[in-house]
């Protein structure tokens, strides 16, 4: 069978991130400043979303000749997939009637996120929508053809280890570079656990499911490998939404990140309260060289509003701190553009931002993204039900105080001024420009004393406290070693499709 995987790179889409809805690209507001931060986000060429790589490994695995279109959309193909994000869904919908109109007796097929939360966006289509991950299709593929339902539920992969590595051999991998997190290229994505425990109402990652689920360390550092030695990936960038979970497998990948034969780079995603220095140190000494956090506003009403588990200000400050001390890039990602919003809130997440002082600041746009509770909570104080400008740069809320244009005013403030600093550039040179090391540039900064390194025991327990757990009750949050952590209940669970729904947006949209 001839399978075309459709994509695009157009309206600056990155699919990867908002959990699979996607975002755009800062517009470069803010006069010449503005254009200089938005040329920040261009320099990059992103990797093409993982999920695109998994399908090339899996239909050739099952025998099936599979080709990557961008923007064309080939003709005589047996079977067409789309993988739409909100920010490209107008042109996924042309290129979708444009399929079935030259090849009528191919079959569509449209996954991820979008299918999933907006099964009604596709009606007029003669297409067939997949609810749940993608990667079943390495099971359940002939299911989903046989099936004459115009909606098939194909749940979640129950072990990741299951899964064959990725296949980037279709997507010039050679080019791939993220530039905020790296210095040494092609970057290649990768992942070691799927899921969030977490119950931010905003956030389109547990709209599927509300659960962790993890692949071996053994198998994790394997993929490493091919992907050095087959696509010649100097750096990686770990697609986790919550790195750290479960800190024993932390340390056996570590351990094993080490052994490969030449040193990498990576980043990961992760809340502070995961990370201890001695895990940081850990993870820097095999190359770790950039973390990212979601600290979105430091409005605890706020955060507790709306489900998030706030982390004292002190603990932020000393994390980024702790960081930039290790030589470790920090990019924190903050929110703006509450319904309840003023000129005056927006402008203390700006100060936040700059007492907190990560290397890079993401201010996003806080977006209603269907599917979430957030969504549902605040729909009639939605204006703009057009999900192309759903980017997380842009307003489509109605607000009690601001209008939208003033939103994008203070939004795009917010970038200009935290990055033209003379105190950004003296915090951060070290960091933005390695080399500056070796002339010393960074040495004053230290560890903040309340957290000096220590060395674990090696039996320490992979257990962390969580003083909240989002919704306003204290919580343990138990680092289990088994397949799947849920985190309103104290041991792990044997269920990997457990399906939740709720976002806005979240920490790694950057």
């Amino acid at each position: 069978m001839r399978i075309v995987l459709w994509d695009t790179r157009k309206r600056d889409v990155s699919k990867d991130f908002a959990g699979g809805f996607g975002v755009g690209h800062f517009p470069g507001r803010g006069g010449i400043l503005g254009r200089i931060v938005r040329y920040g986000y261009k320099r990059d060429r992103r990797p093409v979303a993982l999920v695109y790589a998994y399908l090339v490994a899996i239909f050739k695995r099952l025998g099936h000749k599979v080709e990557y279109a961008e923007d064309d959309v080939p003709p005589g193909a047996d079977l067409y997939i789309f993988h739409p994000a909100l920010v490209s869904l107008p042109l996924e919908r042309r290129a979708m009637a444009e399929a079935l109109r030259h090849t009528p007796q191919a079959r569509v097929l449209v996954t991820g996120l979008v299918a999933h939360a907006l099964p009604e966006t596709f009606k007029d289509l003669d297409v067939t929508l997949l609810r749940g991950e993608t990667e079943q299709l390495f099971w359940r593929l002939d299911d989903v053809l046989a099936s004459d339902q115009r909606i098939v539920d194909v749940g979640s992969v129950r072990d990741l280890d299951e899964l064959p590595f990725p296949d980037w051999s279709l997507f010039e991998p050679g080019k791939f570079r993220i530039a905020y997190d790296f210095w040494k290229f092609p970057t290649g994505l990768i992942q070691q656990s799927r899921g969030c425990t977490f119950t931010c109402n905003y956030c389109p990652y547990i709209i599927v499911e509300n659960a962790t689920r993890f692949r071996s360390p053994e198998s994790v550092a394997e993929e490493l490998r091919q992907g050095m030695d087959r696509w010649g990936f100097q750096s990686f960038k770990f697609r986790d939404p919550l790195f750290g979970l479960d800190r024993k497998r932390v340390l056996r990948l570590v351990e094993l990140i080490g052994k490969l034969p030449r040193k990498i780079q990576f980043s990961v995603e992760t809340r502070i309260d995961l990370m201890r220095t001695e895990t940081l140190l850990a993870l820097r000494d095999v190359g770790l060289t950039s973390i990212t956090v979601g600290i979105e506003t430091p409005d605890e009403t706020t955060l507790r509003h709306y489900k998030r588990a706030p982390i004292r200000d002190d603990r932020q400050r000393e994390f980024v701190a702790r960081c930039r001390a290790l030589g470790i890039r920090t990019v924190a990602g903050f929110m703006v553009g509450f319904p309840e919003d003023t000129a005056h809130s927006i402008g203390q997440v700006l100060k936040y931002a700059k007492q907190v002082g990560p290397t890079y600041a993401n201010f996003n746009v806080v977006t209603p993204y269907p599917g979430t509770g957030f969504f549902n909570e605040i729909r009639d104080q939605v204006a703009d039900f057009d999900y192309s400008r759903y980017d997380v740069y842009t307003p489509v809320l109605r607000y009690k105080h601001l209008t939208a244009d003033q939103v994008a005013d203070l939004h795009a403030r917010c970038f200009t001024r935290y990055y033209f600093r003379w105190e950004y550039l003296v915090e951060n040179a070290h960091l933005l420009l390695p080399s500056l090391r070796r002339l010393g540039v960074g040495r004053r900064h230290k560890l903040p004393e309340a957290d000096a390194p220590v060395k674990a025991p090696a039996d320490a327990p992979a257990t962390a406290a969580s003083t909240d757990h989002g919704c306003g009750q204290p919580q343990l949050v138990t680092l289990a070693t088994g397949n799947v952590v849920r985190t309103d209940q104290r041991h792990a669970s044997p269920s990997a499709h457990a399906p939740a729904s709720q976002p806005a947006t979240r920490h790694d949209l950057h």
